[in-house]
């Protein structure tokens, strides 16, 4: 293969393990790609995947090229990407891979107009900047485009966004919607490997610190959960009232971000919007402050303002940047404000991954047969395909559930039964 764009080649061999280890835990994903292999529901297909790329990924692409797919794949992340993985789709599954971890933004858009190229009849995205660029640089390929998929909450915002203002032009499935979805992959996914992220990067003791959420949705939950759970003095900040009364009656700390910037030690932004963390919380932080962003883009951090504050800033751990303010306090920027949980660890554990993807795979199928009489909007994933996955899911654990009985289910849909 020449069309593919990965840093090593060589590293595929690993990959491979890498990726064999994943599926272990990916069972529903696993069932999907047999059955997907005998019924061919995308055969002919062409898909553009922009998502991080990793083992997990790597899992659902061979799904989607088990159904007939001809997909390729770039990065949704300048720091997201295994570059094992890459090398190992390439080689191993003659799946083109545009995606070199620690890329600069040219050679990240290089990339995603590469996919583009790719002439796709349907998108995955994670962020929507495949879609965004397909919207203002590359209309031309627009016409060919049937539908859609997004991962994130952050690509959802901009797709409602883009919806509502008429821009969008063809229909998304937001796969973040699926309960299957941010209920696990948001809290389960997001709460443990945002944790795993700071700790390989820092390598600092949670017990006892005063640890900042920013954002008290199904991520933020996810993560001052797991942070209590390791000791830390959980404080929450919220702009909605209805999540910081949650977060209260959760039993933690809720205060405004310039109040908990003047106390905290650790900060995570989770909210998918811009400076979050601004000039004015920096400037009150205390020495040795750790910020880190769990968030899609690197946007929730104002770090072109810590840089003016700043009069130097070195390198001193892989992922962890010191900038010394002017008047001498140490801050440590982990990821350049990206993903932490992917800069610097290995993104979700595969079990999570294991549902999200299971709930990419069947809305792609669900689209091919659907998109036709769909709407120029954003659509929840099907009901019953959220229902299937749990349902799969539970099997694969090996745990069972009870079933409603005729009698029950004619209660539940009468009137007339009263004390």
């Amino acid at each position: 293969m020449s069309n593919y764009d990965v840093k090593d080649i060589k590293l595929a061999d690993g990959g491979r393990l890498k990726i064999e280890w994943a599926e272990r835990e990916m069972p529903v994903l696993r069932q999907i790609k047999e059955r997907f292999a005998k019924e061919q529901p995308l055969k002919g297909m062409r898909i553009s995947a922009c998502l991080h790329v990793t083992t997990e990924t790597a899992n659902l692409m061979k799904t989607l090229q088990a159904g007939g797919a001809d997909v390729v794949l770039t990065a949704s992340n300048p720091l997201s990407t295994q570059d094992e993985t890459a090398a190992s789709l390439v080689t191993h599954d003659e799946i083109p891979v545009y995606a070199i971890k620690g890329e600069d933004n040219i050679t990240y858009y290089k990339h995603i107009n590469a996919a583009i190229d790719h002439k796709p009849h349907f998108t995955m995205d994670d962020g929507a900047d495949l879609v965004n660029v397909l919207h203002t640089k590359r209309r031309e390929v627009l016409s060919g485009v049937v539908a859609g998929t997004e991962e994130t909450t952050t690509g959802v915002i901009r797709l409602h966004a883009m919806a509502a203002d008429g821009a969008l032009n063809y229909p998304i499935i937001a796969i973040n919607d699926a309960l299957t979805k941010h209920f696990f992959d948001n809290r389960y996914g997001t709460g443990q490997s945002t944790l795993d992220g700071i700790i390989r990067a820092t390598n600092v003791l949670l017990a006892g610190k005063v640890f900042v959420v920013a954002g008290y949705g199904w991520c933020g939950r996810g993560l001052a959960s797991r942070a209590r759970g390791m000791g830390s003095n959980v404080i929450v900040t919220e702009v909605d009232p209805l999540k910081a009364l949650e977060a209260v009656m959760d039993g933690f700390r809720v205060m405004k971000m310039e109040d908990a910037a003047k106390i905290g030690d650790i900060f995570v932004t989770l909210t998918g919007d811009i400076n979050v963390i601004d000039e004015h919380h920096f400037a009150v932080m205390k020495d040795a402050s750790i910020v880190c962003n769990s968030g899609h883009f690197n946007v929730e951090i104002n770090i072109p303002s810590l840089d003016k504050m700043s009069k130097t800033k070195r390198l001193v751990r892989p992922f962890v940047e010191e900038y010394i303010t002017k008047d001498n306090r140490r801050i440590y920027i982990l990821g350049e404000g990206r993903l932490i949980n992917l800069a610097s660890a290995e993104g979700h554990p595969a079990s999570v991954m294991d549902m999200s993807f299971a709930n990419q795979a069947l809305s792609l199928e669900y689209l091919t047969k659907n998109a036709a009489k769909m709407e120029k909007k954003v659509y929840s994933v099907p009901e019953a395909i959220d229902q299937n996955i749990a349902a799969l899911k539970l099997a694969a654990m090996g745990v069972s559930c009870d079933t409603l009985t005729a009698e029950q289910v004619k209660y539940l849909g009468s009137w007339e039964e009263g004390t």
